[in-house]
């Protein structure tokens, strides 16, 4: 019975999983290493760029009551262009700068350093039309490619425990006990749908995409949980009046629910595996874990090879005349 706006909404809502709940649930469980983690953390951007392209979907439909294909594809255009320059950045300029400071850099100045480069990146990307939350994503995942990872780990742990600490207190903060009572029903299906409906698909698409189904079981199990993102959308389409009220709190219920479920879920999902590997006949068995990500090799010619080797350059120059030209453009 709920409007189209407001269905639509939580659709998008429910594919967006924890980064922080998931990194936490890792480390306590000693998974970061596992193959399949890489997977989730790869999914986990992807999510986080289409609450981006979400949150932009509801400011043009606040100001214009109907989406502009025109300024999504714009704002599409220019997410692509921010990925390519962090991609740049974190190849090239950062990692060298941090070696040639080395021996300057103790731990206390290693400490401001980091946070400075986060909070910059926060500027830079709140400066262009995206999250704050982005940025500072952006700017973690570069530091962790440097050499340096290991000290900044170190020096910015006590910092990331601390504010980890008010994340969860201040989720649970904002569970409404009287919102529990009146909307149970809708809550407890919403957290069904959200553990269960991802689990599966999860798994499915992870199998499609070539992973064998063991890990594609726990990639599918690791993602079942509704994240923090889904706070700001649902917040954002409330002040613009996209949305209904009352599917804030109905959204923190159920990220509660599925965030405290996320440990016994990741923990489910080799056994879950197991049940199956009992259950199913060997030949299936056989078929699901080979991995299908193999492409024949084609004899290509010279110059095939030469244009695989020069485009991506030539790409990557072009962007950056483009940055040059957009910088110096707005500075004017």
């Amino acid at each position: 019975g709920w409007k189209n706006s407001d269905s639509l909404l939580l659709g998008a809502m429910l594919i967006m999983s924890s980064t922080a709940i998931i990194v936490k649930t890792f480390t306590d469980l000693g998974l970061k290493k596992e193959k399949f983690t890489n997977i989730v953390f790869g999914i986990l951007i992807f999510e986080d760029l289409f609450a981006i392209i979400i949150m932009v979907l509801l400011s043009t439909l606040a100001a214009t009551k109907e989406i502009e294909g025109g300024t999504l594809i714009f704002i599409i255009i220019k997410l692509l262009f921010f990925i390519v320059i962090w991609f740049i950045a974190g190849i090239y300029i950062i990692p060298t700068v941090l070696k040639k400071l080395k021996p300057w850099l103790n731990s206390e100045i290693l400490l401001i350093v980091s946070l400075g480069l986060c909070f910059g990146m926060v500027v830079f990307a709140t400066s262009v039309g995206f999250s704050s939350a982005l940025g500072a994503f952006v700017m973690g995942s570069l530091l962790a490619e440097t050499v340096e990872l290991e000290r900044i780990e170190k020096v910015t742990l006590p910092i990331k425990d601390f504010f980890g600490a008010i994340f969860f207190v201040s989720v649970g903060m904002m569970v409404d006990p009287i919102i529990l009572k009146d909307n149970l029903k809708i809550i407890l299906i919403l957290s069904c749908a959200s553990i269960f409906g991802k689990m599966i698909f999860t798994t499915m698409g992870v199998r499609l995409a070539g992973q064998s189904l063991k890990t594609s079981m726990q990639a599918g199990f690791s993602l079942a949980q509704m994240g923090e993102f889904a706070f700001i959308v649902a917040s954002i389409g409330m002040a613009l009046h996209v949305t209904s009220s009352f599917i804030y709190p109905i959204v923190i219920a159920v990220s509660v629910i599925t965030i405290f479920t996320t440990p016994y879920t990741t923990k489910l999902a080799l056994p879950a595996y197991h049940v199956l590997e009992s259950i199913l006949p060997k030949k299936w068995l056989d078929k699901l874990n080979k991995n299908e990500d193999k492409r024949s090799a084609k004899p290509t010619s010279q110059w095939g090879e030469l244009l695989k080797s020069y485009t991506p350059y030539l790409g990557l120059f072009i962007f950056i005349c483009d940055f040059a030209w957009i910088l110096f453009e707005s500075i004017k």
